[in-house]
């Protein structure tokens, strides 16, 4: 049996292993942001409409749990850059449904591909079972977010490896 402290230092180190790694993996990207003076929201958005063209704002809001004045800045900047389109809905013209240009596709790539590069390569070094172990921890956490709407069924996730 683990006592209290001995407990409490294991979750002390994961909290910490947490913070160092999570530094790693937003450095490279935070800097391409910082270039144009923009923040890591930025990159979230240029992330998710690009996995998903055609989401509403509101849908936007929901998956990056934010307001709609912590969004408006950051979607009009992507906007005036040209990256992020905004076109009415086919079915409700009050509803902007939003893309990524051709440029912020590029952008979005650039930015998102070095850290695709760096969860590969430590998955392809820690295995298959820590990729898997890493998977379900995440995947927790992520389900204990209710501000998103919208979640793959667990038969469309594919395995990391």
């Amino acid at each position: 049996m683990v006592d209290i402290n001995q407990q409490d230092e294991r979750l002390n180190a994961a909290l910490e292993l947490f913070y160092y790694a999570y530094r790693v993996f937003t450095a490279q990207p935070d800097a391409l942001l910082a270039e144009r003076g923009w923040a890591r929201v930025h990159h979230r958005v240029l992330y998710f409409v690009g996995r998903e063209p055609g989401l509403s704002v509101n849908t936007l809001i929901a998956r990056l749990g934010v307001s709609k004045q912590a969004l408006h800045g950051p979607l009009r900047d992507l906007q005036e850059a040209g990256l992020v389109l905004a076109t009415p809905s086919a079915q409700d013209k009050r509803v902007r449904c939003l893309s990524l240009s051709a440029a912020g596709a590029a952008l979005e790539e650039e930015i998102s591909s070095g850290q695709r590069a760096l969860l590969a390569g430590i998955f392809s070094e820690c295995g298959v079972p820590a990729a898997q172990g890493w998977e379900a921890v995440m995947g927790a956490l992520a389900q204990l977010d209710h501000s998103v709407n919208r979640r793959p069924a667990e038969q469309d996730i594919q395995p990391i490896l």
